[in-house]
């Protein structure tokens, strides 16, 4: 299936020649985008007999759009749907040891040809001691894997800029320990955070590619709303060319031409007045209505709310990944916010980086919420709980709606002292 074995080594900020990039809007010139198309030219050309596949590779950065993007290649790639069960295993190195892990990727699957393993919680590795039996057990592995397995390790607790000078003191000396360790043995995929014009040629190139013209002052719309994040740029932008399409197939164009008929024929256009107009501000307040009850401590609002909000849209249970995204991201903002003692909207800006920052209609409401919160413990395990969550989430759940509403009760509860979190998504909520 993968032919020999690739040698590990890092990815360059541009693709190599004659390398096609993923989508019309991966550019070359961006350095995340450019690691992820070659990780992803890799991945299709060993599916497909044409190249090789390595026995590990380090997702390294929190860029959760590009982490996707290469999951969601894998998947496709070496995972059929009929055999997910058998050959799709998620382990978390905050619950199992990297022993475990490597144990479980040496013994070949009965069931299923071929293995895809994520690593998350990387971190553990590089936090209380040498770990030198740890690395000393990956070592052992690398220098013979089971040909039949990949290793995939998720490095998300490193931050890398568009422009990587800026990178943080911290970062930088835990990414040289990441490479000095797996990078002698996997392949380094550095997927770096996407820059706001990098942002806006992604979304305009997308458009492009879907028949849509999006005028560059609707873009840069789109990305100061969404602070540049492209998870919600990518899921707000799908929304937009959904409804251009239909108003370029002569349906109804939006409120004052917003989404009208381009100059080509049949051909969709996106304003700036259809930014406006439909980018997410109504479910965005939502959301923060529903951090609200959820920092208040009212679990019965939380839970009306979060029946609002999946009701609403129109991905249903299906975008529940979607909806986990934004509360840990809000979450996550609450937890720089206390930490940094911010105190108002004004000083916000400076403690939130770019493409980490909120709408502006936000600031005052999320400040207050942060403040809500006595300690930095209270957050850091609403975060846990979101990050169970999504384990569970990926782990194909009987009742996905289900899952959300047990972590919007957890999460809305008073902690108790001393409390496990909960083991299983599909657990009462009885106390």
């Amino acid at each position: 299936m993968t032919g020999s074995r690739g040698s590990a080594g890092s990815y360059p900020d541009a693709p190599k020649a004659g390398v096609p990039t993923h989508g019309a809007g991966w550019k070359a010139g961006a350095p995340g985008f450019a690691a992820a198309s070659r990780f992803v030219a890799e991945v299709e050309g060993a599916a497909s007999g044409k190249g090789q596949l390595r026995a590990g590779y380090v997702l390294a950065g929190d860029e959760i759009f590009l982490l996707d993007r290469c999951r969601e290649v894998v998947l496709k790639a070496f995972v059929p749907p009929d055999l997910k069960d058998f050959c799709l295993f998620d382990f978390d190195l905050a619950e199992t040891s990297i022993f475990a892990v490597l144990d479980h990727a040496q013994t070949p699957s009965l069931m299923a040809p071929f293995q895809v393993i994520f690593v998350r919680n990387l971190r553990q590795l590089y936090t209380r001691g040498a770990k030198k039996d740890e690395f000393a057990a990956l070592d052992r592995y690398f220098r013979s894997p089971n040909p039949q397995a990949v290793l995939l390790f998720i490095a998300d607790f490193l931050r890398i800029p568009s422009d990587v000078r800026r990178m943080e003191l911290d970062d930088k000396n835990r990414f040289e320990r990441l490479r000095e360790t797996l990078g002698e043995h996997c392949g380094v995929v550095e997927l770096a955070r996407v820059s706001e014009e990098d942002a806006m040629r992604w979304a305009v190139g997308t458009a492009q590619a879907a028949g849509v013209r999006l005028d560059p002052d609707a873009a840069r719309e789109l990305v100061d709303a969404l602070g540049a994040d492209m998870m919600l740029i990518s899921s707000e932008l799908e929304k937009l060319l959904l409804y251009a399409g239909r108003s370029g197939a002569g349906a109804p164009s939006g409120p004052d031409g917003a989404l009208s008929v381009g100059p080509r024929s049949g051909e969709g256009r996106i304003t700036l007045g259809g930014v406006e107009t439909m980018v997410l501000a109504a479910k965005q307040r939502s959301l923060y209505e529903l951090t609200d009850a959820i920092s208040s401590h009212d679990r019965a609002r939380a839970l009306a709310l979060l029946d609002g909000l999946l009701n609403s849209s129109g991905a249903g249970e299906d975008g529940a990944i979607g909806h986990l995204y934004m509360l840990a991201r809000t979450f996550r903002q609450m937890l720089v916010i206390l930490e940094k003692d911010v105190r108002d909207s004004r000083a916000i800006w400076q403690a939130l980086w770019q493409g980490f920052r909120m709408p502006p209609f936000a600031a005052d409401d999320l400040i207050r919420q942060a403040r809500r919160y006595k300690s930095r413990r209270e957050l850091t395990r609403a975060l846990r709980l979101v990050a169970r969550a999504d384990l569970e989430l990926r782990s194909s759940p009987p009742d996905k709606r289900l899952v959300l509403e047990r972590l919007v009760y957890e999460l809305a509860s008073e902690p108790k002292p001393g409390a496990p979190l909960m083991a299983s998504a599909q657990l009462s909520f009885e106390s």
